[in-house]
């Protein structure tokens, strides 16, 4: 154990998968539940944003597109093995850019899954118009879309977005909520500006568009704390969970995982986290069962996003 410690302080942070670089415990969290799957479109997005996690753009084929017999594979696997997931979520890239995108969406909710697309609401989405609505019409409330809106002001969504990137969203946005989808909305919190602002001025927002999603809901309107690889933030150790009062359980990698497609890749893989589709340190196997191992939370974003932000992509 000393040798251990002795390598992991030579290192630095976020080194050694057991040991911080203070010689602590690193902590970790199991997986308790399958609750949601997050399928990974790709990569490729007809927006490039400033902040994006994933670096999507319309040209990042790093994570290449998935096939919707792919992705049956891995829905295979949860009802052989009777995992008890309920949702399925889909995020890119722009899920809508994937060809077999609708096939994929139709084949989880036709098993009974719920569904949570994540979605700039742009041209790619409503090129899908006439199959979206025959979803929704056909399965309802288990189809759910979660829309990017940085801010609730043009000007601010824009910074992140590109000039031009609000009004077709904005059209997205109420075109969903005029023909009924069940819509939540994804924001974020780097403007200096607190919660209950945030959430007043998203509130206007939903009702000026008509919108019926809820500003109060934190899972109708998620406001996702910012991520960033390079800032100072402390390691987790199993310490941590105690002095913190949080829960290893409320962690997103207890009750999710993964699947995405790499470039030159033979068959899907399933990672960790929706955060970390890069870091071959998270990656788990190409099974749902392989992926069934504990976590170690050996990244900024570990502590940043989940633990000390209390951030989750799920509603599950």
């Amino acid at each position: 154990m000393a040798a251990v410690e002795t390598t992991a302080r030579a290192l630095g942070k976020f080194a050694d998968p057991e040991v911080t670089a203070r010689g602590e415990r690193r902590a970790g969290v199991r997986l308790d539940r399958l609750d949601t799957l997050w399928i990974n479109t790709g990569t490729l997005c007809n927006l490039t944003c400033a902040g994006c996690y994933i670096e999507s753009s319309p040209r990042n084929d790093r994570l290449v597109y998935i096939t919707a017999a792919e992705v049956a594979a891995y829905l295979d696997e949860i009802e052989r093995d009777a995992l008890g997931t309920r949702e399925i979520g889909f995020t890119g890239g722009e899920p809508f850019i994937n060809p077999d995108f609708l096939a994929m969406v139709g084949d989880a909710l036709g098993r009974g899954f719920r569904v949570l697309i994540l979605t700039n609401a742009m041209r790619p989405m409503m090129k899908c118009a006439d199959g979206l609505l025959d979803l929704q019409r056909r399965f309802g409330e288990r189809l759910v879309l979660r829309v990017s809106v940085d801010h609730y002001a043009k000007t601010r969504h824009q910074l992140e977005r590109g000039a031009r990137s609000w009004d077709p969203m904005i059209r997205g946005l109420r075109w969903l909520a005029e023909h009924g989808f069940t819509v939540h909305v994804a924001g974020r919190t780097r403007w200096a500006e607190d919660e209950a602002s945030l959430r007043d001025g998203f509130r206007a927002l939903f009702a000026q568009l008509g919108v019926a999603a809820d500003a109060d809901d934190p899972m109708e309107l998620v406001l996702f704390p910012e991520m960033d690889e390079k800032a100072e933030v402390p390691e987790i150790t199993e310490a941590c969970w105690g002095i913190l009062h949080v829960e290893p359980s409320s962690m997103m990698c207890a009750g999710s995982r993964m699947v995405v497609k790499r470039k030159g890749a033979q068959r899907p893989a399933v990672v960790a986290c929706t955060l970390l589709p890069y870091d071959p340190r998270f990656e788990m196997g190409t099974t749902l069962a392989e992926a069934a191992g504990e976590v170690k939370l050996n990244h900024p974003h570990c502590a940043k996003f989940c633990v000390l932000g209390g951030g989750s992509c799920s509603k599950a």
